[in-house]
């Protein structure tokens, strides 16, 4: 009965420290570690004082017949334990209607995090990780590129500044569980994909999941998130209204012992009838996938 209970303590133990692996290390949309569209409070793997491995993933969403299909390419480098800096490549190919031009162009999205809590300071089981963290976007021709004054041939910049708080829950047994909560300064209309807001902004974004076994010794975390949006986009005037984003999404980590891959798979809910009767951008529940892959 002893090595029983050894045995199942061992197994919950086990458990319970991946869980925090498995929400830590999967790049999000952006490249950020973190769910599937927002970033959390933890940072790419690396050693204390020393550069870790990178991490690379890529992301694909059937984003509808206007704004068309959206690819992100990312990589992203852990620093010491509390920093991450990463990369990603923006890129799409054009819908089928007469409203795609202004949403086919690619960007550059550079990002940065630095963890300025840790998670369990001090020996406490309640604290929650909490990091800042930025990014800009650059090289953006989208709706306002288009649509709003500018000088000839440049093109648009955009960036969010934010505040993340995560914490991992492990003392409901057999069902850990992770929530996230942040704001954020932005003038990006939809992570970038529809250009630049009017003006700058501050907006909450949030997360949560669960971890469950799979078959095969996976392990499958089960989430949602919820992202405030500015309603006014750069070129459009009041009239458009761009409302709250919202994922729904299953992480599959392929090996409960540690796995460098995880696979995403997602429906993202990012607009619809911008101006009710003239404008659908036909972008509600979009199916999406991301694979990220830490060397």
């Amino acid at each position: 009965m002893k090595t029983k209970n050894s045995l199942i303590a061992f197994g919950l133990f086990v458990f319970t420290a991946f869980s925090h692996t498995a929400f830590a290390q999967g790049l999000n949309w952006e490249g950020q570690t973190g769910a599937l569209l927002t970033p959390f409070a933890y940072t790419a793997a690396s050693p204390a004082r020393k550069f870790g491995k990178p991490e690379v993933a890529f992301h694909y969403l059937n984003s509808g017949s206007v704004i068309g299909n959206d690819y992100q390419l990312s990589i992203t480098e852990g620093v010491a334990k509390r920093f991450e800096v990463g990369y990603t490549s923006a890129f799409s190919s054009a819908g089928n209607s007469p409203l795609s031009y202004l949403f086919s162009n690619g960007f550059n999205e550079f990002h940065g995090k630095l963890t300025i809590v840790d998670e369990n300071a001090k020996k406490t089981k309640w604290v929650p990780a909490i990091a800042v963290g930025a990014i800009g976007r650059s090289g953006i021709q989208r709706v306002g590129y288009f649509l709003a004054p500018q000088v000839p041939g440049a093109s648009k910049t955009n960036g969010d500044f934010y505040i993340v708080a995560t914490k991992t829950v492990t003392q409901v047994k057999g069902l850990p569980f992770v929530l996230s909560l942040g704001d954020k300064a932005t003038n990006a209309s939809v992570f970038g994909v529809a250009g630049n807001a009017r003006n700058w902004q501050g907006r909450l974004f949030g997360a949560a999941a669960f971890v469950v076994n799979g078959p095969a010794k996976s392990a499958l975390i089960f989430g949602s998130e919820v992202v405030q949006q500015p309603h006014y986009v750069e070129g459009l005037g009041t009239a458009a209204t761009i409302p709250t984003s919202l994922s729904y999404f299953v992480r599959v980590v392929p090996h409960l012992e540690g796995s460098p891959l995880q696979v995403d798979l997602g429906v993202a809910q990012l607009a619809g009838k911008i101006i009710p009767g003239a404008i659908d951008l036909q972008a509600r529940a979009r199916v999406g996938v991301g694979v990220s892959y830490h060397f």
